[in-house]
């Protein structure tokens, strides 16, 4: 019933997907044998405070941010220890210590890019991580190089992550305001895309930090080995998505979700009907094969990728672990899942294939 409401809310013009409430994908005929999860899942009981993301340095030790208490902790041979908080975090809602982005020239410059809440916005900082001889890090004062973001206590996005291009992305929310989406001069409903200092990155659509338009709350960003950015993203009651990013690509919220094939809009490669399997939030892709985490569903999905199209998803660990909010490609080869409000979380590690 809630599904119907929201369709009939949506005008009957938008509401898209599978009636039985299965997941689909552009090409349902794809194989879904690639990319199969690795080996024995192994925990690790880090006794973490909801995490939201994580990212690997050179060294090989994980940083990860958790949203409330405003604390950035490293992990390194599978011991945490606490970096410090970042200062001007006001979190509350789904707002606080949020997406992480490693500086691509991370070797020389030591920067570590979040995004966060603060008391007027969502913004963008950076700060150094210098390490001692030991190779103890240390948390630098951050620089905030992007404000404006909207906030609200849901839909604020927050997913960064640098492109093979050099340049910085950034999924947004609507923050409740629907008007924003659709406006492609408004932060909110958007993927931006900024330089390392924090301007709009030269060759947007737009002439503006606005990369793409019409999103509800995007969560997670990744590119395929051809450099195609894909990104998750929750949908109301209905229609999760992952989708295919072009520059100046209208993804049609609030006045569609799913793949309505009108010319106007982008559909979605892949539409979760039923919100409550999927709730899409980290990703991460290696080969052929896009692998999410799920919140509400409490599984991770992997869907098959064949250039611009995408196969029908495939779950695992449906309800074993929680709530997965991040996916993330470690250098061994594997994969860290964070888990999301299971107090405390942890880290879920999968071994490389083979």
């Amino acid at each position: 019933m809630a599904a119907a409401g929201v369709c009939l809310a949506l005008l009957l013009s938008g509401c898209t997907g599978n009636p039985d409430g299965i997941p689909t994908g552009s090409r349902p005929s794809l194989s879904t044998s690639a990319g199969p999860v690795p080996g024995t899942p192994q925990r690790l009981d880090l006794q973490l405070q909801i995490p939201w993301a994580a990212v690997f340095l050179p060294d090989g030790t994980a940083v990860i941010s958790e949203r409330d208490t405003t604390l950035l902790k490293a992990v390194r041979d599978g011991a945490v220890r606490e970096l410090g908080a970042v200062p001007g975090v006001v979190p509350g809602g789904e707002g606080g210590l949020l997406g992480l982005a490693l500086s691509p020239g991370f070797a020389a410059d030591r920067y570590l890019y979040v995004y966060f809440t603060s008391g007027q916005d969502n913004r963008i900082a950076r700060l150094r991580l210098p390490a001692a001889g030991d190779g103890t890090l240390s948390l630098g004062e951050p620089e905030v190089i992007f404000t404006g973001i909207p906030k609200a206590s849901t839909h604020n996005g927050g997913r960064i992550r640098f492109g093979p291009d050099g340049f910085l992305y950034v999924g947004t929310g609507d923050s409740q305001r629907r008007e924003q989406p659709q406006d492609p001069e408004a932060l909110g409903g958007k993927i931006l895309r900024l330089t390392a200092d924090g301007a709009p990155a030269p060759g947007n659509p737009f002439g503006n930090a606005v990369y793409s338009l019409g999103h509800r709350n995007v969560q997670g960003l990744a590119w395929d080995a051809e450099g195609r950015l894909w990104a998750s993203e929750f949908g109301p009651d209905v229609n999760d998505e992952l989708n295919l990013i072009v520059p100046g690509g209208n993804y049609g919220w609030p006045a569609v979700t799913g793949a309505p094939h009108r010319p106007e809009f982008r559909d979605a490669k892949v539409v979760w009907p039923a919100t409550s399997e999927s709730s899409p939030s980290g990703l991460e892709i290696v080969g052929s094969t896009a692998y999410l985490g799920a919140l509400r569903g409490q599984r991770m999905w992997t869907v098959p990728l064949a250039g611009e199209e995408a196969g029908s998803p495939v779950a695992y660990f449906t309800g074993e672990y929680g709530r997965i909010r991040d996916v993330v490609h470690a250098p061994d080869g594997g994969f860290w899942l964070l888990t999301n409000n299971e107090n405390p979380d942890f880290v879920l590690v999968l071994p490389p294939p083979g």
